[in-house]
């Protein structure tokens, strides 16, 4: 049996899931890569992996570039900007967009390396960063059978679930848009339970982990209900597992993409508006769970709810004499 090639690899980006996918990788395969923050690149070289100073210098041997960066800015600084990517890849090497960024977005990156000579696999990912350093994450992909074939053996150790959707790059951001669609709603709704739970008196702790079993549990809802009930305990803030301004984002290329096609999605559009509401509030960078405190700020509620009053009959002798 030929031996399955071991491509070098570089990985652009050691955020909440660029650092998990690249230990993941450095287990069976060579991995450098490039982060502004130090301490990241420290984590990187405890497991196994080598750190580099720029984009250029994580990619100057590389055969394929994972990139795990937050938005398009970022995706064209570490290609294309100063000391990118781009200034050392080597033609015929293959970049693979792990990033979130929209179709068009992914397009436009495809064809301006495909200047250089580079190949394009669009790849998001989806899962959290638990599942990234598992190897369990749900990957979908826009690639042509040549860039894919390259991309494989990277792809093959991040994903428990591949799906091909096209061979186009922005054929997999089509895709993942419509699970952030989900995903986003699937959160706000969460929020909305547990901000009504804690109005009526119920616990929340035992709201989650009851409904999560039933009908009306979720991955996000067992995944972020105990991270919304932790924002509550001792108003402490949960460790930052997805910024909440990845769903500002996401959920603008969701509803740009629906206005696009002329499809209404009322409750993508709610969701989208919570997510503005948490920003405006200062809570971009701490995790999406917190925009719970908008609906249902920390302090706890002190009013208990009351029945309805019974409303004055119209010609009840209170009613003011001519009053409409």
């Amino acid at each position: 049996m030929t031996p399955r090639p071991r491509p070098r690899t570089a990985v652009l980006g050691l955020g909440a899931m660029g650092l998990p996918m690249a230990t993941r990788l450095a287990t069976q395969l060579p991995v450098t890569a490039y982060d502004i923050s130090e301490s990241r690149l420290a984590q990187l070289a405890a497991a196994n992996g080598t750190p580099a100073p720029t984009p250029a210098e994580a990619t100057r041997e590389a055969d394929v570039v994972l990139l795990a960066v937050r938005d398009q800015h970022q995706v064209e600084e570490a290609l294309f900007g100063p000391n990118g990517a781009t200034e050392t890849l080597r033609p015929d090497t293959t970049v693979i967009l792990t990033s979130t960024v929209g179709p068009e977005a992914a397009r436009t990156t495809a064809t301006r390396l495909a200047e250089h000579g580079i190949r394009t696999v669009d790849a998001p990912v989806s899962g959290g960063p638990t599942r990234a350093g598992n190897g369990d994450l749900l990957i979908v992909v826009g690639a042509d059978d040549k860039a894919l074939t390259q991309a494989r053996p990277v792809l093959d150790l991040l994903a428990s679930t591949l799906t091909v959707v096209g061979e186009n790059p922005g054929d997999g951001q089509s895709l993942k848009a419509i699970n952030q669609l989900l995903a986003g709603v699937h959160i706000a709704a969460a929020a909305e339970a547990i901000a009504l739970a804690r109005a009526l008196g119920l616990d929340p702790a035992t709201v989650v982990e009851s409904l999560r079993h039933g009908a009306a549990g979720s991955f996000m809802f067992a995944d972020r209900g105990p991270r919304m009930v932790e924002t509550y305990a001792d108003d402490t803030t949960p460790e930052v597992k997805s910024r909440l301004d990845i769903f500002v984002k996401d959920m603008g290329i969701v509803t740009g993409i629906a206005r696009d096609a002329h499809v209404p999605v009322p409750l993508a559009s709610a969701a989208q508006q919570l997510y503005l509401l948490g920003e405006a509030a200062g809570l971009s960078a701490e995790d999406d769970s917190s925009v719970v405190t908008i609906l249902s700020p920390r302090k706890t509620p002190t009013t208990t709810p009351t029945a309805p009053t019974t409303p004055t009959a119209p010609n009840s002798p209170s009613q003011k004499a001519g009053s409409r």
